[in-house]
């Protein structure tokens, strides 16, 4: 429980930091030169540049434990952060932002690895993969208006160095407060021998479980990238740094809401993701069709189905993904760089009449249609004393 609570700590603060970032992005972009179509490429290279970065953070967490790449990710993207505070071009910043997706790709692998080996329990794990939506959550209620806040008193330099620095001290910390010893990357039976993955049908591929689950995560974050493309241009950028940390404000708000129902835990992720992605593509609807008065009540319910949707989506691929968990968390990453990389992209390349929300509405529901739910449920019980019997 010790190490559970200096990773929320250490994520409480890199999440701030990251989301300090989202409404004062476009208005830095736009302040130094850049137009609409850059800035959807600024904000898509930096989940582009994740791939790689995925791809190597998988094997390598199962094999060496999580710490030394929290503090990595930690340490490098705060670098960067200090170093985006002097720059004076669009493509510095376009590089910076792929720099930094690329170091901070390591960080969700490591931390969701690290927190889902603390437990052999499904319940257990639910509930620490809970906190770290509601840790998430909390930063997110609080840095948007927090970094808008500061940019407007203080200006981009000082905000970026600030955060910057900040990253790295976190970084510092966590050298000397989790453990150099990574948990056990296997869930052991009462007589010592490892918990086979709960799909034992599909390891035999190269993916520890059926393809089409990551088409979840990246449905996921096609959506959520147009949004955050979307929201600051809204009011023209820079004009309006303090409304827009205020929508994004809202969003968290709605999902701590329903992050705080921890017996939602007992129900089927799958049930719970398919409840919370109708919900969402629901919310993107509004958004396309309701008028601008309405839409902070729209966001709030939209950050409600984020609220259901992460937590299941975490424990469905620590459900799916049994003792390969480094890999599949680098899996679900890698699929939710590729959609984070896809939504920003194809917004700002839509023509004026076509609403991205629509677009959204139309991809969330799209995903749905090819995820195979009849394949979770019911899973094969392991043994009486496995940690994944119900």
């Amino acid at each position: 429980m010790k190490t559970a609570l200096w990773l929320y700590l250490f994520l409480f603060i890199a999440f701030f930091d990251l989301h300090a970032q989202y409404p004062i992005l476009t208005p830095f972009a736009i302040s130094l030169g850049a137009a609409p179509t850059f800035i959807g490429w600024m904000m898509g290279i930096y989940s582009l540049t994740h791939l790689p970065g995925n791809l190597m953070a998988g094997p390598k967490v199962d094999k060496h434990g999580s710490r030394r790449y929290i503090m990595f990710s930690l340490t490098a993207a705060g670098i960067i952060l200090i170093i985006q505070s002097y720059i004076h071009t669009p493509w510095e910043l376009l590089f910076l932002r792929a720099i930094s997706g690329f170091v901070l790709a390591f960080l969700s692998p490591a931390c969701l690895a690290m927190l889902a080996q603390l437990s052999d329990h499904p319940v257990t794990q639910g509930k620490y993969m809970s906190g770290h939506g509601v840790v998430h959550t909390l930063a997110s209620v609080l840095s948007p208006a927090a970094g808008a806040f500061i940019v407007a008193s203080f200006g981009f330099s000082e905000t970026f160095s600030s955060l910057g620095i900040i990253l790295v001290v976190t970084g510092l910390m966590a050298y000397f407060t989790l453990p150099k010893t990574a948990p056990a990357p296997q869930a052991q039976l009462s007589d010592g021998h490892a918990t086979p993955a709960p799909l034992s049908g599909v390891q035999k591929t190269r993916l520890p479980f059926n393809w089409r689950y990551l088409l979840l995560p990246f449905v996921l974050a096609c959506a959520q990238g147009i949004l955050f493309y979307e929201i600051p241009l809204r009011n023209n950028g820079s004009a309006s740094m303090m409304s827009t940390g205020l929508l994004f404000s809202i969003i968290s708000l709605g999902a701590l809401c329903t992050l705080s129902l921890l017996f939602l835990n007992k129900y089927s992720p799958m049930a719970r993701l398919l409840c919370g992605i109708i919900l969402m593509s629901l919310s993107f609807y509004a958004l396309a069709t309701t008028p601008e008065a309405a839409i902070g009540i729209i966001l709030f319910i939209l950050g409600t189905a984020k609220g259901i949707i992460f937590p299941a989506l975490a424990s469905l691929f620590i459900r799916i993904g049994g003792a390969r968990l480094g890999k599949t968390f680098a899996l679900q990453s890698i699929a939710t760089s590729i959609g984070s990389f896809a939504g920003p992209v194809l917004a700002g390349q839509l023509p004026d009449h076509i609403s991205p929300f629509f677009i959204a509405f139309l991809i969330l529901m799209a995903g749905l249609l090819f995820v195979p739910v009849k394949r979770l449920s019911p899973t094969p019980p392991l043994s009486a004393s496995g940690p994944y019997h119900s």
